[in-house]
């Protein structure tokens, strides 16, 4: 697996004296730190200032208790990031703080515009300077230009010339936002903050940052939907009316902690369900099942429960390499896989083992497995992967690499087999993988999932003659 997704949000507001928003910030931005891994920050209204701290690196590297004590208010916003559009450096680090006629604003996204550069070069000529290169200062520009009477007014003008999928946490001075694209493409949902008989709300990329700081899950936002929370509680505000949707279905095949829930699904059901649909698909005489953890653990269950084949750990995964404060030196980084990853020799000697994962993109890491495995005395190594073949790149807020660089684009699945130095190799098909993540209330799955990197069908397309593709 050798992709990224585009950001992790977070906002809360709260009235609270006993709550301290920051520090609340800091403990969901640690739950979501899967989603973003290259830049971290927090910005935080008094009402009358917006103040901010961000900088390169994991939320343990950027924060420590003296910066956050100085993040006074009663609303914050929060961001984890890995670049899609824009560079990796502190200029991109979120929240952008934009000035507006309603004063500053604080904001975060996640997701990827596919009009970024026109709408750039249209503001631009309307007199807007940019201070980034990404492609979230953009919306913030657009909000801070959008026409209207109101705060509603100004939400649907801003979203109006936007194409793409967007995330979107931000503040005003005394107001705590939310926004999702028509198609809900990133996710995005609400919690509820009670103590000491007063309410506060959290909205967040993912609800399991919500059980983190002891809020409530209230429902997800809706494509198309805008929530605004203040000191008058929570509203909602429809944007868009989505005659369709398109989630990303590798949300659900792994950027999604296991623990979340996805348009009311949990996530490790569908990954459960989707290693029991690979058993039934492509069952094989084996002594076992194991994970490429972490993502594939619970499509790993799955299959040994329909398989009726034990599970069992056959790789120990460091999950402190990407801490590290120095580069490993070049012999060192050759050997990445053995830098993330350990056999147990023990489980793996001269048995016939089974082994999940989540895809194949280049197949680099793969292949450094397999042989991992091998070497540890594996006898056969049968792959099962939850998604179908990845063909065709992203181009809405995944890191995902290009047609030539992607395996299955170039090779059949028989010759990715004997690349990979596999026993035999099976991806999941696509009716299964729908299947196995729709909400056990859906009978169909049709315009329901963005699949563009399984099947090239894009729900949105790129811009003409645009090379961005998160």
């Amino acid at each position: 697996m050798s992709m990224r997704d585009g950001c992790a949000v977070f906002g809360v507001y709260s009235r609270n004296p006993s709550e301290h928003v920051a520090n609340l910030t800091y403990f969901a931005l640690f739950a979501l730190q899967h989603r973003g891994q290259e830049s971290s920050g927090i910005a935080v209204s008094d009402g009358e200032a917006i103040e901010v701290y961000k900088d390169m690196g994991l939320v343990s590297q950027v924060f420590n208790e003296s910066i956050l004590e100085r993040l006074h208010g009663f609303i914050a916003v929060g961001h984890n990031r890995y670049s899609t559009t824009g560079r990796s450096n502190l200029e991109n680090a979120q929240p952008l703080i934009v000035k507006t006629h309603l004063g500053p604003i604080a904001l975060a996204h996640n997701g990827n515009l596919i009009n970024y550069e026109s709408l750039r070069k249209q503001l631009e000529t309307e007199g807007l300077s940019f201070q980034t290169s990404s492609d979230s200062e953009v919306i913030a520009k657009c909000f801070a230009v959008a026409r209207g009477e109101t705060l509603e007014e100004k939400l649907r003008n801003t979203v109006t010339p936007l194409s793409g999928a967007y995330s979107v946490v931000f503040c005003t001075k005394d107001k705590l936002i939310g926004m999702r694209d028509p198609l809900g493409i990133r996710p995005l949902c609400i919690g509820k903050l009670s103590k000491n008989g007063r309410q506060g709300w959290v909205i967040s990329s993912e609800s399991c940052a919500l059980h983190t700081v002891g809020a409530e899950f209230v429902r997800h936002v809706e494509p198309g939907e805008a929530v605004i929370a203040d000191e008058n509680g929570i509203q909602s505000v429809r944007l868009f009316e989505s005659k369709k949707t398109a989630s990303c279905i590798f949300e659900y095949i792994y950027f999604l902690r296991p623990d979340s829930l996805a348009n009311g699904e949990s996530v490790y059901e569908a990954r459960f369900r989707m290693g029991r649909s690979l058993a039934k698909e492509a069952p094989v005489e084996a002594d076992g099942v194991m994970a490429i953890p972490d993502s594939s653990i619970p499509a790993a269950i799955g299959y040994s429960f329909e398989s009726k084949l034990p599970f069992f750990e056959g790789l120990i995964k460091n999950r402190y390499i990407a801490r590290t404060f120095i580069q490993p030196e070049e012999r060192l980084r050759r050997m990445g896989v053995r830098l993330k990853f350990h056999p147990l020799r023990e489980n793996l000697e001269g048995k016939k083992v089974v082994v999940v994962d989540d895809s194949i993109v280049r197949g680099h890491t793969t292949k450094a497995i397999v042989g991992l495995l091998k070497e540890a005395g594996a006898k056969e190594v049968h792959l099962r992967i939850t998604s179908p073949p990845i063909r065709h790149p992203c181009n809405l807020g995944i890191d995902m690499a290009t047609y030539e660089e992607l395996i299955a684009n170039n090779k059949t699945v028989e010759e990715i087999c004997q690349y990979l130095g596999a026993s035999s190799l099976h991806y999941l098909g696509l009716e299964g993988l729908v299947g196995a993540s729709l909400n056990s209330h859906a009978t169909t799955g049709e315009g329901k999932f963005c699949t563009a990197c399984l099947t090239g069908k894009y729900p949105i397309p790129s811009e003409k003659g645009s090379t961005k593709s998160c």
